[in-house]
This record gives C-alpha cells, structure tokens and sequence, in this order.
C-alpha cells in the first residue's frame, strides 16, 4: 500500500472511528437512552490517568486544565470538555465517567476507558498508559457486569444499541517520527498501526480475572 506524507499527516491528526445505532436497551436507566463508549487517548481521556502508576507529563490534574469548566481539574487534556462530552450533551446523556475512577461502578449511560498518551501499539508509552487493547479487556469486564445484572438478551440489546467511539493513532505516529533509531520506513510503519488498529476493532475481548 503506498502511503503519501500527506496521508501520514493525515492519520496524525486523529484516526477515529464512530459507529451510530439506534433502539432501546433495558431495565431501569438502561430503557431511556443509548449508552457510550469511548476509547483513546488524550483527546477522550476523562481522567483515567489520575488513577494509574504513572509520571506527571501524563496526568493533567492540575490548573489550568480544566479551568472553563471543571472545577477543581478533572484529569482532561484540556482546558475544558472535550469532544465526547460534547457527544453526550447532544445526546441529552450526563458526562460520561472515566472507566477508573473508583467513585463510579455502575456505569448505567457508559463508560469512557480512554488514556492520555496512549496508542494502538502496546509499546507506545509503555508502562505510563493504559493501551488500547486494555481498553478492551476493561470493556469485556464492564460487559461482564452489565451481563450479570441484565441478562443475555437485555445485555446484548444494550450493546448492540450503543455508540462506540474511539480516537487512536496520532501518539504512534509522534514516537514514530520522533525515533530516529527505528529500521522501518515510515509506509510500513502505517501500516502496522493501521493493521493493529484493525485488529482492535474486530477483537472480542476476554474478561480480566
């Protein structure tokens, strides 16, 4: 696949993929609206780095992020909301909370798993970020619960009904061009990151224990 610099700059700037679905899903909160997730990096990240072992230049904790609106910081990457809280406004849905923050466990409109400085590759921030294929194992936990309380059919209503939005690539990308050591010209390296954020999609991911 040839793979133009304009194209490269052009995943740079964000790989996003949003899928819309429309229905009702179950029980409860769950029969009044569409629930969302969200996965990704610094662009979605609603705090979730607040709770990891991570360093300062990937938590933003502190003023003046935050200070349009949050009060005190919320842990985005941003002076204010960012593009998924914008999403559930519309949506008539409340913020939508970070999958780790230990205040809230039962997620009844959806659960946002994103991690500032995270990418499709594993290796991208190793060890200071949550990847993204962890996104997805938290996703096939928070499926578990929503399964035990729901049942099957109400649980894969509910999923099926809901909106997934994800934001991936652009930290890649950055390490890539930024690695003067690496072998791989920068066409294969697309590829890989587009190869494996193809697999994100499409994996179904097992449940931690």
């Amino acid at each position: 696949m040839a793979v133009t610099k304009s194209d490269l700059g052009f995943v740079l700037i964000l790989s996003c993929l949003l899928i819309l679905t429309s229905g009702q899903s179950s029980q409860g909160h769950f029969n009044k609206h569409v629930a969302l997730f969200i996965f990704g990096d610094s662009l979605f990240d609603p705090g979730n780095n607040n709770y990891i072992n991570t360093t300062p230049d990937f938590q933003t904790n502190f003023w003046p992020n935050g200070e349009s609106y949050f009060n005190p910081p919320s842990g985005r990457f941003s002076d204010g909301r960012l593009i998924p809280d914008f999403i559930a406004e519309f949506a008539r849905l409340p913020l939508i909370p970070a999958y780790l923050d230990p205040h809230d466990n039962e997620f009844l409109y959806g659960a946002n798993f994103a991690s500032g400085g995270s990418g499709v590759l594993v290796e991208t921030n190793a060890g200071v970020v949550v990847d993204m294929r962890t996104h997805l194992q938290y996703f096939a936990n928070l499926e578990k619960h929503y399964r035990h309380i729901l049942g099957d059919a109400k649980d894969d209503q509910l999923l099926s009904d809901a909106v997934y939005l994800f934001s991936c690539g652009g930290n890649d990308y950055q390490i890539f061009l930024s690695n003067n050591e690496t072998s791989l010209h920068h066409e294969q390296y697309v590829e890989m990151v587009i190869g494996n954020m193809s697999d994100v999609f499409k994996v179904r991911p097992v449940p931690m224990l």
